[in-house]
Order: C-alpha cells, then sequence, then structure tokens
C-alpha cells in the first residue's frame, strides 16, 4: 500500500514537471528565435552603419532591435518565472522522498530489531504457542513466513527511494544552474539594450540635422496611413451595409412568399425560425446573416493564434496600438509592419472573398472579408487578385513593395472584426 502511494506522488510530481518542461520548451524555442531576428538585424545595422550619414533605415532598424529585446528580456523572466516554479516543486519532491526514506528507514530498523529478537528457533516457537487459539497460532506462522520477504521488499523500496531522491537532487541542481544562466543573459541583455537605446538617440540627433526631408517623409508616410485607414473603414462600411439590403430584401421575400403561400392553404402565417435582419441588428448580425458566412467566421475565429503569417519570412518592427516615436511623437498602429525580403510574396492568411483592391500612392491595399472578420494587406508593389476573386489559405495576393527611401520591405498587416481593429500579432501562429 505504501509503495503504491510512492508510486502516485511520482507520477504526479513527473507529471507536473513534464508540464512545466514543454512550457519551457516553448519559451526556449522563441528565445532562440528572437536571437536569430536580433543577429540579422544586427548584421543589417552593421551594413548600414558603414555610411556616415545617418540614414532613417538605421532608426528603424534600431527600432526594430529594441522592439526584439524588449520582448527577448520578457521571454527571459518568463522562463525564470517556469524555473522558479519547477525549484519549487523540486524542492517540495527531495523534502517528501527525505521525510518517505526516514520513515522506510525507521520501520526496516523496526523490523531488524524484531527479526534479531526473534531469530532463534524457540522464540519463534513460543511466538506461535503463545496465540490464544488455532487461527491466531495460523496467522502467526503465516506472518513469520511472510516476514523475511516483506523485509526484503522493505530493502527494496528504501533503496528506489534514495534513487529516486538523488535523481531529484541532480534535476534541482540542474535547474538553479539553468536558472543562473539566464539571470546572466538577462542582465547582459539589458545592457545592450541601454547602448541600443544610447544609439538611438545618436542616430536622432544626427537626423536631426536633414529634419526637413524626414519631416516631409514622416507626413508621407502618415498621409498614406490615413488614406489606407479610410479605404479599409470604407470598404468595410459598404460591405457592412451590402450584406444588410441583400439580407433585407431576402428577409422581405420569404416573408411575402410565406404569407402567399399560407393565403393559399387558409392557414396562418408561421414565424420564421431565424430573426430577420432589420435597420437596428448589429453589424456581427448583419456579417453573419447567410449560413456561408456564420461558418466561414467560425473557422476564422477557430484559428486564432494558429493563422499562417502573410510572408514566409518576417519579423514584426511595429507592433499594433498606441507607441511614441524616438522623436516622442505619439502614433497609433491599426496593425502591424512586418519586415521580411524585397519582392517577398504576400499571402491571404485565411480563405475569403476579395472585397477590395486599391492603389494607394503607388503601392496596394487588398482587403478580405472572412465572414464577419477582415484581413488587410497594405504597402504592396503587385497584386495578383482582383475584386470579387475567392481566395485559400496561403494564397499568394501580391508582392510586398521596398520603400526607396530606406530599402525596406515592409508589409502592413491589420485584422478587423467588423469596423474594430484588434491586434493580429495575438491572431498568428508563433513564427
Amino acid at each position: 500500500m505504501r509503495s503504491f502511494k510512492i508510486l502516485l506522488f511520482l507520477i504526479f510530481v513527473f507529471s507536473a514537471i513534464g508540464a512545466h518542461a514543454q512550457s519551457s520548451s516553448e519559451l526556449k524555442h522563441r528565445r532562440d528565435k528572437l536571437n536569430e531576428e536580433l543577429q540579422e538585424l544586427n548584421t543589417e545595422y552593421q551594413q548600414t552603419a558603414s555610411n556616415k550619414k545617418s540614414t532613417l533605415k538605421q532608426l528603424n532598424i534600431l527600432k526594430a532591435q529594441i522592439s526584439l529585446r524588449e520582448e527577448k528580456i520578457s521571454n527571459i523572466n518568463s522562463e525564470i518565472r517556469n524555473l522558479d516554479n519547477q525549484i519549487s516543486e523540486s524542492n517540495n519532491s527531495v523534502r517528501s522522498l527525505q521525510s518517505q526514506l526516514s520513515q522506510l528507514k525507521k520501520e526496516y530498523a523496526a523490523m531488524i530489531m524484531f527479526a534479531y529478537r526473534n531469530q532463534s528457533a524457540y522464540n519463534k516457537l513460543m511466538f506461535i504457542f503463545a496465540s490464544q487459539d488455532f487461527n491466531q497460532a495460523y496467522k502467526r506462522l503465516k506472518y513469520l513466513q511472510q516476514f523475511g520477504t516483506y523485509r526484503e521488499r522493505q530493502a527494496n523500496y528504501i533503496q528506489e527511494t534514495e534513487k529516486d531522491l538523488n535523481v531529484k537532487i541532480v534535476e534541482l541542481d540542474k535547474t538553479k544552474q539553468a536558472k543562473d544562466d539566464l539571470l546572466k543573459d538577462q542582465e547582459k541583455e539589458k545592457q545592450t539594450l541601454g547602448d541600443e537605446r544610447t544609439t538611438q538617440v545618436q542616430v536622432v540627433v544626427g537626423l536631426s540635422k536633414q529634419i526637413g526631408q524626414l519631416k516631409q517623409q514622416q507626413k508621407d508616410v502618415q498621409r498614406k496611413i490615413a488614406a489606407t485607414n479610410r479605404e479599409i473603414d470604407a470598404a468595410v462600411r459598404r460591405e457592412i451595409e451590402e450584406a444588410r439590403r441583400k439580407a433585407e430584401e431576402e428577409a422581405k421575400e420569404a416573408a411575402r412568399l410565406a404569407a402567399a403561400k399560407a393565403k393559399a392553404e387558409n392557414r396562418e402565417v408561421v414565424a420564421p425560425k431565424r430573426a430577420a435582419i432589420t435597420k437596428v441588428s448589429s453589424n456581427s448580425e448583419v456579417l453573419n446573416a447567410t449560413p456561408e458566412a456564420a461558418r466561414l467566421s467560425n473557422d476564422f475565429l477557430g484559428n486564432r493564434g494558429r493563422l499562417p503569417w502573410p510572408v514566409a519570412n518576417g519579423m514584426i518592427t511595429q507592433g499594433f496600438g498606441v507607441y511614441y516615436t524616438p522623436e516622442n511623437i505619439k502614433s497609433e498602429s491599426d496593425g502591424v509592419d512586418i519586415k521580411s525580403n524585397p519582392g517577398a510574396s504576400v499571402r491571404a492568411v485565411f480563405e475569403g472573398d476579395v472585397i477590395k483592391v486599391a492603389d494607394i500612392s503607388g503601392t496596394y491595399l487588398v482587403l478580405i472579408r472572412h465572414g464577419e472578420y477582415f484581413t488587410a494587406y497594405s504597402n504592396l508593389r503587385s497584386v495578383s487578385v482582383a475584386k470579387g476573386d475567392k481566395v485559400s489559405t496561403k494564397q499568394s495576393i501580391g508582392t510586398v513593395a521596398t520603400d526607396s527611401s530606406t530599402g525596406e520591405a515592409n508589409v502592413h498587416f491589420g485584422l478587423y472584426k467588423g469596423v474594430t481593429a484588434v491586434n493580429p500579432k495575438l491572431w498568428l501562429a508563433p513564427n
């Protein structure tokens, strides 16, 4: 019975550690990926830094490096918390195994003492003959027969527990060493982050000499972003209104046919099972009015966190939401900027219908509907789809454009639920 309890305890402990190991493995994979991306950016930065004149590309690379460095530090913090949990569990396991080992040794010592006191045949016979009746005598005889076997089994339990204890102590030491290594890595990354921020300030100072040209570039970029956002908002609203109009017409026609049929059959009109779309229906109800749209919305939602990236190889250089430029100017992004290779293929992240293709200041925007969800791909050099096309997951829809002033190839990816922008990074699979 005791051995069964020990087995259950060990299974519980190793299962808990296995769950942490899986999480630790994922975190380590992400840290390795961040290291690769940082190395790529560092190589690119060294190439641009050979030019004595500060460039906007240098600033953008530094900005991306700082963002990735901060993410790596956050990732290391998660790894350390995970290791702390493992250390705590390992300490508990060690204490529990030590307690069990101590108890097993006490019981074994008691058995040895009993065996010593009753080692002679005379004592064993006296132990049996002292029984009150035949039944008790029989049980005592069986006890003496099984006692030797039980003593051997108890000795094996002690050896197994000592072995498990030694394994846990070794694992604990390795975990503590891994934590120490991570803490050193974290301190190094913090130092590098500080150096990069200092360099960023120096580059900004260098760029201030080109302030007129940079301001004009920033204005052009902001105008392009604003134009893209207007196109997306207008296209989504038109899609909603068109879906509402069609649904209302279909509902009216269905009601008319139902009334005519009821009149012909001389019975009351039966109300439709599904609520009709009206002017007060929500955008979600309108966009999911048809079974096909509702299915597509549900499938898209079911792939949250697993959607493929819009480019096969890329890294996010600007995240979603409010941010501040190195000049401390407040700005906001409705999506994410993904840095890729010049001329890289841009692909749909899910099946859907192309509802908009627009030329915005020399680059293209493609908007795809997935039920009540929409994905937007902007800053494309060329497109290979047209409005009304049906696309499949990972189908190429165009190629990414390269900025002539910086030499960077960035695609802007946005994701919307109706007219509301949501953070695309939360929907994309870990890269």
